[in-house]
Order: C-alpha cells, then structure tokens, then sequence
C-alpha cells in the first residue's frame, strides 16, 4: 500500500459529490486554513461551495493527494476506482451500507471487497467514516463540525466511531489535538496502520486509541513496536465483548478471563495505556504530550485544604490502582518546616493551608520543598473560581509558584482540579503554557496518572494467537490429566474403578477422594467427596454417588493454599493466563490476574504478587512457604501445552493446583477443544 503521508499531508484535495456533506468538507477544509488547492467533482453542478467542479476524476488537471467521496456505496466503488487510475494518494469513503451492514444486507460484503479491489494500491480510509482531521497542516476530510483548532504540536488520536470523535475534538480541557482520525470499516487500512502513520510525524508526542474490535493482532502488535521505537506511548479505550469470549462460559477460567480481561491483558502486554472513559483518555494524554511516561506511581500532593488532602489520599485507596503517596523525608520535613512553621501538620497528602496564600516566593519555596524527594509525579491541588462571578486573578500566584518549583526541580508537575468544571479551558491552557499538566477532576486525574505510569516498551515475543473454533467439547478428567502429565504437570496418584470393582487394597494410602467422571464442577453436583478415611467410608460415598465409573485418588494432606490456573483462547485477543484462588474460593473471592500469553518466570511471579493471597504464598502466620518453581514449571508446562496444541485448544484449566512447601499438584483438569474454523 502506498505511504499514507500523502494522503494525511497533502497539497491538493477534490470533493466528490455535492450535497450538504460535500460542501461541508470544503467549508472546514477553509475554514481551518488550508492553503493547498481544493478540485471538486460533480456531474452537473457548475460549483460547490464556490468551487468550480470538472466533471469526472479524469478531467482533473493532475492527480490529487487526497479525495472525499461523498456519494452512495455502488458509486463509491467507481469512484475509488477511477482515483486510483488517476494516480490519486487516497480517499476518505464516507457512505455506509458496506460490511458493517452485512447482518441486514448481504450485498454489504461483496460491495466491501469490490471497494477494495477497485482502490488497488491507494490507501482509502473507511469506508462508514468521517475521515480525518490534520490541525498541524490545517487540513481535514471532514463533512460535519469539529471542535479542534491549528496547533504546532500535540497528540494524536484515532477512533473506529465517528461520532466519538466528534465528542473529543469537542473538549475543553486543553488537550492539544495534532491529528483526529476515524477508521471506520478498515476495509483496507486499519486503525493501526494510521497509528503508525502519524507516529512517525515528528510532531506528534503520543497517540489516543478508542477500539472496538482490535481484528488482526500482528498488526496491532506492530503498532505497539512501532510507538516504542519512536519513543511515543499510547493509551487507548477498548470497547466491546467478543462473540468467541462471551461463550466460553463453561469454566470458571473463562468466566473470570471474559474479552475485556483478556483485552486488557493484551494491552498491558504492549506496554499500552488502559483507561476506562474518554475523560480518562484525555487527561492521560496530557500527561504524555506534557511529560511523557511516568516512571512510577510515586506521588506528593499539596492543597491548601484537609479537605482536599483527604479526598486524595481516600480516592487513591479506594482506586487500588497501585498509586501511594510516600512519607515525607527528612529533607522535605525541613524544607517545609522552615516556610510554614510549627502550627502545619505536616504529611503526604500535604495541607499546606492558606498561610502563605499570595505570597508567592513562600509558596513557590513550600512546593519546592515537598518535590524534593524521590517521587514520580507532583500533584498541586486547585479549583479556579467560576469567571462570570468571581474575579480569579488571586489563583495565579498557584500556576506561577509551580512553575518556579518545577524548573527547580526538573519534576513533572500537574495543577488538577478537584471538579474538573473548576478547571476551565483557559486556564488549562495557561498551565500548560507554563510547562505543567492541567487536570481535570480528582477521580479522572488520578485514575490517568496510574495508567500513564504503566506504559513500558512493546516485548519482541509475538502474542499467541488463538485460533476461531466451531462447536468445542470438554475432554474429561482422566484425559485432560493425560496430556498434562506427558507435559511434566505433577498429578496426585490415582486409580479409575467401575461401580461393583472396588479393590482390596489402593495403591496408595488412606485418606482418599472419590470423583465423578465427566462433571466440569464436581463440588457443584456432588461429584467430589474428600477426606474418606477407609474402604468403609469409601464404599458408602460409592453408592451415594451412584456412578457408572470412578475416579479414587490420593488426598493431598499438606496443602497451603489452592490456586486456580487457567488458560483461555480468545481468538481477538489471543490467548490468556488466568491465576486465581482456587478451587471453592475461585467465585467466592474473586481473586485473580489474568496475563496474554507468552508469559516467562519473572511474568508468573509478578502476577502472583498481584493476588490478595500473596502472603500466603510466602509463609502466613507461621506456615512454611509454597514450593514457587514447582508451581511455575506447571504454569509452564500449560503454556507449551498450548503452544503444541493451539489448532484445536480452547482451553485448559486446573482447578485446584495444591501448593505444598515441596509440590504443585493438578488435583482436576480439564481441557476443552474443537475444530479450528479457519481450517
């Protein structure tokens, strides 16, 4: 496909088609300043929007850079095509009623691929999109209004929903937009490719993502490469549950490791920062334009409130986003001590009270003194009074004081704003003229704080993709222990006997457990009985039971917690590891982390870290340690599992994986598979 920068920065453009939505993209396109030439086609007009029309794409005196196709899907077809002929750079293709309508309209497919076809190697955008906006060129496809203005530099951000980038160009927090850009269908170029593309403008200090359907992983895995090797990080808003996750429901794995864990899992892979609104998105985007990745989630904050000090430090506990706020030195004790005095309680979250309010060299000395730490991110607490009421000219010593402690202290430094109405646009953008954040909302600000900090390089080791499978079935215990045990997954010793063939003697020593064969939740139905103490007691839970078949196994006696070990396929996603408590617990506590898989030993121990059980795992009021190489070679040892056996493999899960100071031990298994749908 050719470079798409033709098509984003172009030097010429032609409006195809007349209507309210073609003389619109002519009106913005002047309106912001473009000052390249502007053709428009029409087979009747003599001008649109007072711009002379020729006829057909042929008649254009030269090839255009860039195209808006404003007419309906079959005419579309024709027109990409004739551009492409022409030489053209690309075209944004507005009209729906393509794939996006296959569930109503069967032709929406073959039309999709026909628009493909007839574009060749011209990059088009869409088609079901409004295009895009360039603010650094002044320059947009775009048929409707936007809220943006020029900038020199700023962030980018892509969405597959047009109106939802309508909603963001529409905002006031000060975020400065570079490009805005709908991806529509991605009939032929995706949200990815068009990442990669204005991440190579040098322009651009970091990109917005706002997904619905990630589609093909390799390519978005590139992106995320492409992003690290230009040192610009992204966040993105992932929307949506895939078909395939919803599904697969039948074990406990795939009911915690749902699409938007396993989504969420992708992305933290990629070193991507997630956020859960497009208010979050915004703020953390500041944050990067401003400053760039955060190297941790150490925090100072300053207010001249207990008030507001309180409600930082409550809204972070209660977030559990990993973000703390140290105990303050020695150094900033003394530093603070010396300008507020004896009567200030000094602390982090910090009230500084209104003391040294307007006295600008005190205030500019108090942040100094508590950003003189080894912290990450230095939080200024203040709400500008409304401008129709109040006269807000006493605020300014707070902008004007941080940015003297910022430049003291080469620290990133944000003003945020309790109510993020208390932060008004102008104001935003004074702050970050001043070399600061703006931050719009205590909750939102702190929430964008946590993901910006968890932005990292994209790894070399490719996601394992899962493939599309049809009608999936379980394997059952005995089997599912089958193939785990060839792959080095320790099982408990075990026998299988019919109803009447119970023998004289076990193999191994009482107690025991009797277990149903082919029941995914044993202790659900009755299936599982522990803890039977001799033949009697066993021949008793036999009849109770009433199986055909039984599986009697040894009963591991020295547990020290039982985890759940889970690994689920989710062909948008890839596959992913879920580490949870385990066996009756796993719903009850929903404790779990959920990682994409390739995952390593460092990768399984961070995540144990993670859990609400950790200390457990380490020796708990006075219990020994588990054995964590053992339990790492299982999770291990599934991990190849799935790698052998990924045509077909949906799932695999042990539930409980006994943890003992000298073992792991796969008490149940199961394993589910089906025919790959691709094949």
């Amino acid at each position: 496909m050719s470079d798409l920068r033709r098509l984003l920065n172009p030097k010429n453009v032609v409006v195809i088609g007349g209507g309210v939505w073609g003389r619109s993209v002519i009106d913005q396109c002047q309106k912001l300043g473009f000052e390249g030439q502007i053709f428009a086609v029409h087979p009747t007009a003599e001008t649109l929007a007072g711009v002379s029309t020729y006829r057909s794409v042929s008649d254009l005196p030269s090839a255009p850079d860039a195209a808006f196709i404003g007419v309906n899907r079959f005419a579309t077809i024709d027109q990409v095509r004739a551009l492409s002929a022409k030489g053209a750079g690309g075209a944004v293709c507005f009209a729906s009623g393509f794939l996006e309508a296959k569930e109503e309209d069967a032709d929406g497919t073959i039309l999709q691929s026909a628009l493909i076809d007839a574009a060749g190697g011209m990059p088009i955008i869409g088609p079901n999109c409004y295009g895009f906006v360039n603010y650094l060129d002044r320059f947009c496809l775009w048929p409707d209004q936007h809220g943006g203005q020029a900038v020199d530099t700023g962030v980018a951000i892509v969405t597959q929903s047009s109106n939802i980038m309508i909603n963001l160009s529409m905002q006031q927090r000060g975020l400065p937009i570079a490009y805005a850009l709908t991806a529509g269908n991605q009939a032929q170029t995706s949200l990815a490719a068009l990442g990669r593309a204005v991440l190579d403008d040098p322009r651009v200090t970091a990109l917005g993502l706002y997904i619905e359907g990630i589609g093909d992983l390799d390519d978005f895995e590139s992106l995320a490469r492409h992003a690290s090797m230009r040192k610009k990080a992204i966040v993105a808003l992932k929307v949506g549950w895939s078909e395939q996750a919803q599904q697969a429901t039948i074990s406990h794995t795939a009911s915690l490791a749902g699409s938007a864990t396993s989504a969420d899992a992708l992305l933290a892979r990629l070193g991507i920062a997630r956020v859960n609104s497009l208010a979050e998105m915004i703020e953390a985007l500041k944050i990067l334009h401003q400053v760039g990745p955060l190297t941790g989630k150490r925090l100072v904050s300053a207010s001249c409130s207990g008030g507001e000090a309180s409600l930082m430090a409550d809204t972070a506990h209660r977030q559990q986003n990993g973000v703390v706020f140290p105990a303050l030195t020695q150094t900033q004790r003394d530093g603070l001590r010396s300008v507020l005095g004896e009567q200030v309680a000094l602390a982090n979250p910090l009230d500084y009270h209104t003391y040294v309010w307007g006295n600008l060299p005190a205030m500019a000395d108090v942040y100094s003194a508590i950003l003189d730490a080894p912290i990450d991110f230095g939080i200024i607490v203040v709400d500008f009074p409304r401008a129709d009421r109040c006269d807000g000219a006493a605020w300014d010593c707070v902008i004007e004081a941080a940015r003297i402690a910022q430049k003291r202290t080469s620290k990133a430094v944000a003003l945020l704003a309790s109510l993020p109405e208390n932060m008004p646009e102008d104001r935003a953008l004074q702050i970050a003229k001043a070399g600061l954040v703006p931050l719009c909302g205590l909750e939102v600000g702190l929430a964008a704080i946590a993901s910006v900090a968890s932005v990292h390089p994209a790894p070399e080791a490719s996601v394992i993709v899962a493939p599309r499978l049809g009608q999936t079935h379980i394997l059952d215990e005995i089997t599912s222990k089958a193939i785990l045990s060839d792959y080095g997954v320790d099982l408990p010793h075990y026998i299988v006997v019919a109803q009447d063939t119970l023998p004289a003697t076990l193999p191994f020593p009482y107690p025991v457990v009797l277990k149903a064969i082919g029941e995914a939740h044993k202790s659900e139905v009755g299936g599982v009985i522990i803890g039977l103490s001799n033949q009697t007691e066993l021949k008793t839970a036999m009849l109770e039971m009433n199986q055909q078949r039984y599986i009697i196994e040894e009963f591991i006696t020295d547990s020290i917690v039982e985890l759940l070990v889970g690994i689920v396929g989710d062909p948008a996603h890839g596959y992913v590891l879920t580490l949870a408590a385990g066996g009756v617990f796993t719903e009850l506590l929903r404790d779990s982390v959920s990682l994409s898989l390739p995952v390593n030993q460092n990768d399984i121990l961070n995540a144990l870290q993670q859990l609400k059980l950790a200390p457990m795992l380490t020796g708990y009021r006075g219990k020994p340690a588990v054995d964590k190489p053992a339990l790492v070679k299982a999770v291990l040892a599934m991990q190849t599992c799935v790698l052998d056996r990924r045509a077909s493999l949906a799932e695999i899960e042990i539930n409980p994986l006994i943890l003992t100071s000298k073992s792991a031990v796969a008490v149940d298994a199961l394993i589910r598979i089906g025919e790959n749908a691709d094949a």
